[in-house]
């Protein structure tokens, strides 16, 4: 591929914020409902749904390809949004430090007690990514 066509610049990093959980919730929602839906019709049939597998190139503790672009500097370290499509309908959002290596979190409340934007939570997270 032709790095002509890629630019560095890309949209696909976005902060997570209490807006991308609660987006993430009506997904979440919906899919179920979805679900039930296809449930309710199908109960005789066996029908078989797609299921959507993570990306290879986008794992825990891989580095970011290339292809994504650069990571402005005052995202690194910071909570984004996941853009693995696998994982748009769960409660994860993805960190990524200075050598561009992939760390992904959960959203629900750690030891019941500290949610994802818990000052302390990010704290641990920034010690966690930072060898």
């Amino acid at each position: 591929m032709d790095p002509m066509f890629w630019s560095s610049e890309t949209d696909s990093f976005r902060r997570f914020t209490p807006e991308s959980l609660v987006a993430i919730e009506q997904r979440i929602a919906e899919k179920k409902k979805q679900q039930d839906k296809v449930k309710g019709k199908n109960k005789d049939q066996g029908v078989e749904e797609d299921k959507l597998t993570p990306q290879l190139d986008l794992k825990i503790c891989k580095t970011l390809p290339s292809l994504y672009g650069d990571l402005p500097a005052e995202l690194i370290g910071e909570p984004l949004e996941d853009f693995d499509p696998y994982y748009s309908d769960h409660k994860t959002f993805m960190v990524i430090n200075q050598q561009r290596t992939i760390f992904r979190f959960t959203a629900t409340p750690a030891l019941c007690i500290f949610g994802p934007f818990n000052p302390i939570r990010k704290a641990a997270i920034k010690i966690l990514i930072n060898s």
